[in-house]
């Protein structure tokens, strides 16, 4: 496919060499993180500005051309995928920091900018920005899907830290949501509209965020137990106590053995727990010990602290590599990988047959997750060419989202619904899933921002 040539002219006109029809630039973007493949779109825009994204859209309405929003491309369930053609609109050079308000512990962006790029920002403030989802994403795209990670159980996800957005609509109309002010009680929630919308309703082109202050002192360690259940309840237990972690996160010995084969690591071939705590060191010291008091009930063993900010950074490291490392576990297999989030209460449970549905169906499925807040993730692996084993993965995928919905948990915690999981909307939400396509039609009448995503179809 290509664009018609009027639309063609018309971009060009607006965007000179940053609109690319050449294969190469289209091919990198029909890419996924995950198991996910779309054909490439028919071109790639680059706008640099909130104005030339408004232009750009406005032409492809006119058109009736699809325009599939692109951030760092570290989606997992096929987000940017353009699954009928059309433009992908990459927001990588819209990368500027545009204010840092120390004294109001906010910072406006562009969407381009990334999580590490805005920390490494406030680094001289003592403020930092916590929404941690382990890849370096892009915070437009972060705030598209809504997405937590690490830290969540702490700090919260990003609909907790996102204060006020600029949006351009699908017919080019630029809107502001939100404000610099705590809270408000003045109208619709359109921030919380356009957070984890998924660019289905509108382009995110400035981000106004909440920061928080540098914790005073940082610790962190990791603890291997006897069994998985074990590990979970600890998890459990640790949360009803009110002990104030900052990350408590669960890998399982599958996951260990790839940290191993992939960083070098010698953990136990058992689960473990990695933890962190954030306050005074006085704070710090008595959580740190109520905590190992709880974990050796449950039977942890081998606490080893990182006792310097280089060791806590390559604990973390390690973890936000699980992803890649346990790929390794089966070179040349795809990941499926998959993500629900459940009360704590039914959070052992949820793992324990999480696990024995993988083992049932035969796959290498390694969990592991954020569990401090009931969200805990597989990742599947099998050979894309099997139609066998992608048929298992899918089953235990459907399996863990059904369990999750039973027990009133969701099915996903973060990753997002995209592609990937838009089948089991209509499961979690009923008729309000025809109330969200009802909302996009009311916004985007034709249909142009990431079709085939998040809502229903149209009839």
């Amino acid at each position: 496919m290509s664009l018609p040539s009027e639309l063609s002219d018309r971009l060009r006109g607006i965007l000179g060499t940053r609109l690319s029809e050449i294969a190469a630039d289209r091919d990198h973007h029909a890419q996924s993180e995950s198991f996910h493949r779309s054909a490439p779109p028919d071109a790639v825009c680059w706008p640099d500005s909130a104005e030339e994204v408004a232009a750009i859209l406005s032409a492809c309405n006119d058109a009736r051309v699809p325009v599939i929003a692109w951030g760092t491309g570290t989606s997992l369930e096929g987000h940017a995928l353009p699954l009928r053609g059309g433009i992908s609109l990459d927001l990588s050079r819209m990368d500027r920091v545009e204010e840092i308000r120390a004294a109001d512990m906010q910072a406006t962006v562009q969407p381009g900018v990334t999580r590490e790029a805005l920390n490494t920002e406030l680094r001289a403030t003592g403020l930092f920005f916590p929404v941690d989802p382990g890849a370096n994403a892009s915070l437009g795209g972060m705030a598209a899907t809504r997405a937590s990670g690490t830290t969540a159980v702490r700090y919260g996800t990003m609909r907790d830290n996102v204060l006020a957005l600029q949006v351009v609509l699908a017919d080019g109309r630029i809107i502001r949501t939100g404000t610099r002010a705590a809270k408000s009680s003045a109208g619709y929630d359109l921030t919380g509209l356009f957070v984890g919308s998924e660019g289905t309703l509108g382009v995110i082109t400035e981000l106004t965020l909440r920061l928080h202050g540098q914790p005073e002192e940082v610790a962190a360690a990791v603890c291997a137990f006897d069994s998985l259940d074990h590990a979970v309840e600890c998890v459990s237990a640790t949360i009803q106590s009110g002990i104030p972690m900052a990350r408590i996160e669960f890998v399982d010995a599958a996951s260990a053995r790839a940290f191993n084969l992939h960083s070098g690591s010698a953990m136990p071939e058992q689960p473990h727990l990695m933890i962190e705590f954030h306050g005074s060191p006085n704070a710090v010291r008595e959580d740190a010990a109520r905590f190992g008091e709880i974990a050796a009930e449950f039977g942890a063993q081998g606490f080893d602290w990182a006792t310097t900010a280089e060791d806590r950074a390559r604990l973390w490291r390690m973890r936000h590599g699980a992803y890649h490392a346990c790929l390794a576990l089966r070179p040349g297999a795809s990941g499926l990988i998959t993500d629900v989030c459940v009360p704590m209460s039914h959070l052992p449970a949820a793992v324990h047959a999480a696990a024995a549905d993988i083992a049932a169906e035969g796959l290498i499925g390694p969990i592991l997750g954020h569990v401090g807040d009931g969200n805990f993730h597989s990742l599947l692996l099998v050979d894309p060419a099997n139609a066998d084993e992608v048929a298992a993965a899918k089953r235990i995928a459907t399996r863990m989202a059904e369990r999750a919905l039973a027990v009133g948990g969701t099915i996903s915690g973060e990753h997002g619904i995209g592609v990937g999981k838009r089948g089991l909307m209509g499961a979690q939400h009923g008729e309000g899933w025809e109330l969200m396509g009802q909302i996009k039609a009311a916004l985007d009448p034709h249909d142009i921002l990431n079709p085939g995503k998040l809502v229903p179809d149209r009839n």
